[in-house]
Parts: C-alpha cells; sequence; structure tokens
C-alpha cells in the first residue's frame, strides 16, 4: 500500500475512534436551552393561568405578561463530549457543570422538591406584593412550616400552627421565633402559644379570626455549632381578601414571582398594563415588591424573542449579562421593584420608550 494512502487510512480511522469515543464517554454536564415561555393573562391546557374569585375566563386584549423558564437535561441524563462541544459552540445552549444544576450533596428528588417548593413560595410571595401594590390589606401569621423528624418539637407542634407567642413574647416574624429559641440554652424548656392548624384553617374559611390557643412546651437540644433548637422551621402564612389560584403544571423555582405578581394587578385593575404588547420577563419577588435575580437570564430573553415579546424585565442584577448577548429587536427594561415594573408598563403603554430604564453592557 502507497504510504500517502497509508497514512490517509490511518488519520480516517484515527478520526472515526475519536467520533466514537466522543458518543460514548460521558462528560459531567449538563445543558440549559430557552423553554417555552406562559402568557400569565391567558390560559394553559384550557385553563387559565390565574383564577380569581368573582372573575370569569381569561380573555385579554392582545397584550401579553409572559413568564420564562429555562429546560434543563435531566439529572440521569449523561450528555457525551460531543453533544457538550456542540453546546460550548451553539448560541442558543449553555453547557454548565451537572453539579450547578444538580449538587452533590442532594439527590434529584430533594432538586425537584426545592424547585416545587420556590415555585410555591414565589406564587404567595406574587399575590402578597401585588395585593399590597393595590393598596389591598393582606394578613400575615407566623406559622411552623415544618417539624423536622426526630427532632423535639416532633409530634408537639405540627405543620400549619399559627405560632402566637413564645415564652410569653409575640411572635411578629419568624425571625422572632428563631430567636426567642435560641436565647435559650440546650436542655431548657420553650413554650408557644399556638392556633392549632386544623383550628386555623377552619377559621381561614369562615374568615374570621381563630380564638382557641394551646400552650406547648418543648424541650430544646443542642444543634452541631451549639445553639438550642427544638427542630421547627417557622415561616409566614397570609390571609387574603379574596381567592387566587395559579394554575401552572411542571414549572419549578422562583423566578416567575414578577411576572405573575404583574398579571394578578393588571386582572385586578381597570384598563390593561401591556397597551395591547407583548411584554415578558423574569425575576424574583418578595412580599414587599422587591424583584430580585435569577440564572438562565440568556436563554429566557432567547425564549421570549422567539415566542415574539418586545420588551423584557429584566432584574437589574441580570441586566449586564442579559445586554451582553440580547436577541435582535428585544428591548431589555431594568427593574428592581414591582412599582418600578408598572412605571416601566406605564412608559410602554404611552409610546415613550426613550424614558425607558434599559439595561446596559457591563
Amino acid at each position: 500500500m502507497p504510504r500517502r494512502t497509508a497514512t490517509m487510512l490511518a488519520s480516517l480511522l484515527m478520526l472515526i475512534a475519536l467520533l466514537c469515543a466522543g458518543l460514548l464517554i460521558p462528560v459531567p454536564y449538563s445543558e440549559m436551552s430557552p423553554g417555552p415561555t406562559y402568557n400569565t393573562l391567558g390560559s394553559h391546557e384550557g385553563e387559565c393561568v390565574l383564577q380569581i374569585s368573582g372573575q370569569k375566563g381569561c380573555e385579554t386584549t392582545g397584550g401579553h405578561l409572559n413568564m420564562t423558564t429555562v429546560r434543563v437535561t435531566g439529572s440521569e441524563y449523561k450528555m457525551n463530549l460531543v453533544e457538550a462541544v456542540y453546546g460550548w459552540l451553539a448560541h442558543d445552549e449553555v453547557v454548565v457543570p451537572h453539579s450547578t444544576l444538580y449538587p452533590d450533596d442532594k439527590t434529584a428528588d430533594e432538586v425537584n422538591q426545592e424547585n416545587a417548593e420556590e415555585f410555591t413560595q414565589s406564587q404567595e410571595s406574587a399575590k402578597v406584593a401585588a395585593l399590597r401594590q393595590l393598596g389591598k390589606k393582606v394578613k400575615a401569621h407566623v406559622i411552623v412550616a415544618r417539624v423536622e423528624r426526630d427532632k423535639p418539637a416532633q409530634g408537639k407542634l405540627h405543620a400549619g400552627d399559627v405560632i402566637k407567642e413564645v415564652d410569653g413574647s409575640p411572635a411578629r416574624s419568624a425571625e422572632d421565633v428563631a430567636k426567642l429559641i435560641t436565647k435559650h440554652k440546650p436542655g431548657e424548656k420553650v413554650v408557644f402559644t399556638v392556633v392549632p392548624a386544623k383550628d386555623a384553617a377552619a377559621a381561614e374559611k369562615q374568615n374570621k379570626e381563630a380564638t382557641r390557643r394551646e400552650s406547648v412546651t418543648v424541650t430544646t437540644e443542642k444543634a452541631k455549632d451549639g445553639r438550642a433548637i427544638v427542630g421547627i422551621g417557622p415561616g409566614v402564612d397570609y390571609t387574603f381578601p379574596l381567592k387566587i389560584d395559579i394554575k401552572l403544571a411542571d414549572v419549578g423555582g422562583p423566578s416567575a414571582g414578577l411576572m405573575f405578581a404583574l398579571g394578578i394587578v393588571d386582572r385586578l385593575s381597570p384598563g390593561d398594563l401591556t397597551g395591547g404588547k407583548f411584554i415578558a420577563g423574569t425575576g424574583t419577588i418578595d412580599d414587599m415588591g422587591t424583584v430580585g435575580p435569577i440564572g438562565g437570564i440568556q436563554m429566557k430573553t432567547i425564549g421570549a424573542r422567539k415566542a415574539g415579546a418586545e420588551y423584557f424585565l429584566t432584574p437589574q442584577e441580570n441586566c449586564a449579562a442579559a445586554a451582553a448577548d440580547k436577541p435582535g429587536g428585544l428591548t431589555l427594561v431594568k427593574v428592581h421593584t414591582l412599582d418600578g415594573a408598572m412605571k416601566a408598563l406605564k412608559q410602554i403603554r404611552a409610546g415613550d420608550t426613550a424614558a425607558l430604564p434599559k439595561c446596559a453592557k457591563g
């Protein structure tokens, strides 16, 4: 065989071997890509995304307030080297270490559970922020959010119990409860004054204040860091002046909070927040209406533009990253609060887009 032919054959065989290796060898990476967007003013799978008592249907004037998502590879999926290289080179995909999405110290079920809990909490915070934006009163209650297994509080306190006092001191926040418990030394007793969960739920259904209270004594134990604990996670629950349900399955994480809040404000306000424009966005939101940063911003802006969005409400902490790779035809609007987002929507409705607070490259 001529030397040139042999060299070409050997090179071809080596290339085939490398390609096979690339297809077969798993690498510790996962892929993120643009996910679907959902109009919070519209419907999904035959149901209104926002269902508010006293309102029928969810017809809009043509405007959109779309929440955005990121699609990720599953925890058990093993990327190969060829897929990873393609993802690194692709414009609309991001390859990240597998541990970024699925930490080594957590199971896939634990990650999914966390995402589901964050999504639920984002809905509650969106309701609170939206109703407060509209000047409606929302009652807050400090509750037992969770009880840890094999800890002193198990069997004595229950998830959903409303904590009124700790050792006779009012419990006005979850932080109050934690501070009052850790004032003790391990082995000392803590006295909780609570409204049992079932009584609190019954009173809420009847739209009245629960009157029955119980005194529960729990002996603290020593945590790993030396603090006194009883094994509960205090949280906050709310009583709303009207019923708001958010119907959207198979979505997790806290990043839809801002768009849910704006959707609720739109549905409970006269007129139309969007002015018929296609507006998308993202951002966490807390009970006071502060908008926080999220992950996967580039994937969300790409997904929004593909869906038809003209404007994208962007948390200010994500602005530089979003502006660094902005899809053509999409205006990135910087927001830090729900009130700021409302003002930006007013400018969009009025056509005063020159005055919008826009994202700039870092």
